[in-house]
């Protein structure tokens, strides 16, 4: 879909809440949303796509959704871009956070030994970098593709460029990066990468299909294929909102992804499953969470590219 931030105006959004706090920045931000929401209708479409499957498969919320959902479910992306900025430079109120899953994960940090973390583009995962303070030496890349959010990251770099979260530009997994990767979980460090958007050359053999919400859908095998080549544990870390406080869950689903020559992809669709299982659990302890404002079970018709791409 392309990059639509206008981030000269976030960072004067930013100023007001440095000036003024949150209540004025939401009095500005929220036209700004408005104009978003009412600008933008494949988005529009893909949110009350995303919470009438979320009522249908689940019942939440508990009645069907309206165009107010909508619109809420805006304000909650709005809302998190806040979070983001504020965590980054250090200013988010940390003491807000809970953790689902933190101390054994940490005790693989102190132990001086790395992982595989698949994300979701739900909550706010900058938060992790709250984790600094109890665990020193925690080091995480997080793959992306910064062709659609470049100056936005850009932005967050320039919030704190020391941080301990830093961000990898990644269309394709080549063996170079492959063994530069594996160089940095041997030294302790964690490899992050999305599990919920297919690569940008999405193949026959770069993802498989799942069941998300009771529907088909499309995600990437990268995740498991890095879990796999890096031969280290394969962990969840995801963040919700729930109230005024976000929480944030470390949870393992393998010791060691194995994908045996031959059954790849189906070793990898029961993988995939399990962690999709896991995301549904927490949306609807947080439905308005789910940041994906495209058509995300259409990925399945994406026409096949290179095979190779792992990175999403």
């Amino acid at each position: 879909m392309g990059e639509s931030t206008f981030v000269a105006g976030m960072w004067f959004l930013y100023g007001i809440y440095k000036l003024l706090g949150r209540g004025p920045f939401l009095v500005c931000l929220y036209p700004v949303v408005f104009y978003y929401w009412a600008s933008r209708r494949a988005a529009r479409q893909a949110s009350m796509d995303y919470l009438r499957q979320m009522h249908a498969q689940h019942g939440v919320p508990a009645w069907v959704p309206t165009w107010r959902d909508g619109l809420r479910h805006f304000l909650s992306f709005a809302d998190t871009l806040l979070d983001k900025t504020l965590a980054t430079s250090g200013s988010y109120r940390f003491d807000r956070i809970r953790y689902e899953g933190l101390e054994p994960m940490l005790e693989r940090v102190r132990s001086g030994a790395g992982g595989v973390f698949i994300t979701a583009h739900m909550g706010c995962l900058e938060l992790c970098q709250a984790l600094a303070g109890q665990c020193d030496g925690l080091r995480i890349h997080v793959l992306v593709h910064t062709r659609h959010a470049e100056r936005f990251n850009r932005m967050l770099h320039r919030l704190n460029p020391h941080s301990g979260v830093h961000l990898m530009q990644v269309t394709e997994i080549s063996p170079a990066t492959a063994v530069m990767l594996a160089e940095k979980v041997g030294r302790g460090e964690f490899v992050a990468i999305a599990g919920d958007r297919v690569p940008v050359n999405m193949g026959p053999q770069s993802c498989v299909e799942v069941s998300f919400l009771g529907r088909p859908a499309a995600l990437p095998i990268g995740p498991y294929v890095l879990a796999s080549l890096l031969k280290c544990p394969l962990y969840l870390l995801a963040c919700i909102r729930e109230g005024r406080h976000h929480t944030l869950v470390f949870e393992r689903l393998a010791d060691q992804v194995h994908l045996p020559r031959g059954a790849r992809l189906q070793a990898a669709t029961v993988l995939a499953q399990g962690y999709v299982q896991r995301l549904e659990a927490l949306l609807i302890r947080a439905p308005f969470e789910w940041f994906n404002f495209f058509a995300f079970w259409a990925q399945r018709t994406a026409p096949e590219a290179a095979p190779n791409s792992l990175a999403s």
